[in-house]
C-alpha cells in the first residue's frame, strides 16, 4: 500500500512536469501575479487531495511552468500545444528510464481568476497503466505581507521558496572560488 502511494505520487509529479516542459512555457498563458491556491486530486487512487498556496509574480510563474528537473526536453521529444478560445491542450510523449509515457492535458478557465487542468497519463510505471490527475487553481488575491514570489505553502503549513531551494541545490555542485 505504501509503495503504491509512493509510486503514484512519483507518477503524479512526473505528469505535472511533463505538461510544463521547458521551451514550451511561453506557449502557456501566465497566471495573474499574487496568491494562488492549487488543489490536486488523483482519480481512483485513494491518495488524499493536496492543497498548496503559491505566491507568484511573472518571473516565478514562468520558472514554475518551465521547471522540469530531471525531465529534460530530450526525454520528451513529442510535445504539441494547441490553444483554443477557451482552452489549452497539451499532448506529450516521453521516454523515462527506457519506458514510454504519454500525457494529455486540457486546461480551461482563466489564468486571471480560476483554472482547471486535467491530465490523463498512460505508462507502464503507473499502477494500473493509467492515471487522471486534476489540478484546480484559484486566485486568492495579493500575497500575504510575509510572502515573496516563489513561496509555496504546503497543506501542513510548511513554507518553501522555490528559487531559494534551487540556489541551495545548485550551489553545492559549484566549485569553490580560488583564493
Amino acid at each position: 500500500m505504501q509503495l503504491d502511494f509512493i509510486r503514484l505520487a512519483g507518477a503524479a509529479s512526473f505528469l505535472a512536469l511533463i505538461v510544463t516542459m521547458p521551451g514550451q512555457a511561453a506557449e502557456l498563458p501566465s497566471r495573474k501575479p499574487g496568491l494562488w491556491q492549487v488543489t490536486t486530486s488523483i482519480e481512483n487512487s485513494g491518495a488524499p487531495v493536496r492543497v498548496i498556496q503559491q505566491c507568484i509574480d511573472a518571473s516565478t510563474d514562468q520558472m514554475l511552468q518551465s521547471n522540469a528537473g530531471p525531465f529534460a526536453p530530450a526525454a520528451c521529444p513529442g510535445r504539441e500545444v494547441k490553444s483554443a478560445a477557451d482552452s489549452v491542450t497539451i499532448d506529450s510523449t516521453c521516454t523515462v528510464a527506457g519506458k514510454s509515457a504519454t500525457a494529455h492535458a486540457v486546461v480551461t478557465g482563466s489564468f486571471d481568476s480560476a483554472y482547471t487542468m486535467t491530465v490523463t497519463s498512460q505508462s507502464e510505471e503507473i499502477p494500473g497503466g493509467k492515471m487522471v490527475m486534476t489540478m484546480e487553481g484559484k486566485w486568492l488575491g495579493a500575497c500575504a505581507a510575509d510572502q515573496k514570489p516563489g513561496d509555496i505553502v504546503m497543506s501542513n503549513g510548511m513554507k518553501i521558496n522555490i528559487p531559494e531551494l534551487q540556489k541551495r541545490i545548485i550551489a553545492p555542485a559549484m566549485p569553490s572560488p580560488s583564493r
